[in-house]
């Protein structure tokens, strides 16, 4: 396993040395947004108009950050289950999303969108959500304002800790980590 340091937005050919399992700190512009915001991006693509921001080369965080506190950009923003976006990824990935961050298992058609595409989904710790909060330098709203916490914000974060989980090359850790755990363990 190999840590990488990785500045969003990003291409294709810098996901591709990454491998399920490695660990990314990952800095530049993030984009947060969970269910509610997902069906309202594939509802713009299925009707043909334009995203309201720009999703090539993009991370899309699956988090509703809390108010921030005084002094803060923003509060704590920890992930939420990924596999809720499931229905929408492989669409946004076709579009040029290439980073998604998140907690849990995808789908198999997931899957299959992130070799396809040359993607990555990067796992961030669940229930440390003032950790991802303390790498946010900035927020600001992008859209959804109704949605509350989940509306799309613009985050820029710096050396945010994530762990590579599927891989272009179609490498899943949750699938993987444990045979090579129970292998170790072996005589």
């Amino acid at each position: 396993m190999t840590q990488h340091r990785l500045t969003c937005p990003v291409k294709k050919e810098d996901l591709a040395p990454l491998r399920a399992g490695d660990t990314v700190l990952l800095s530049g512009v993030i984009y947060t947004a969970r269910d509610a915001a997902h069906k309202r991006l594939f509802a713009l693509l299925e009707e043909g108009k334009p995203l309201p921001f720009d999703v090539r080369g993009a991370a899309v965080y699956y988090a509703g950050p809390t108010p921030a506190p005084e002094g803060r950009p923003i509060g704590a923003c920890g992930p939420t289950t990924s596999g809720r976006m499931d229905a929408y990824a492989p669409a946004l990935m076709r579009e040029g999303l290439i980073v998604m961050i998140g907690k849990g298992a995808r789908s198999d058609e997931v899957k299959a969108a992130v070799v396809e595409t040359g993607s990555v989904y990067l796992a961030a710790t669940g229930g440390a959500g003032a950790l991802a909060a303390a790498c946010v330098e900035s927020a600001e709203l992008v859209c959804y304002e109704d949605l509350g916490s989940e509306a799309v914000r613009r985050l820029v974060v710096r050396d945010m800790p994530l762990t590579v989980v599927l891989d272009a090359h179609g490498g899943d850790l949750y699938r993987e980590g444990p045979v090579a755990y129970l292998a170790s363990l072996e005589p």
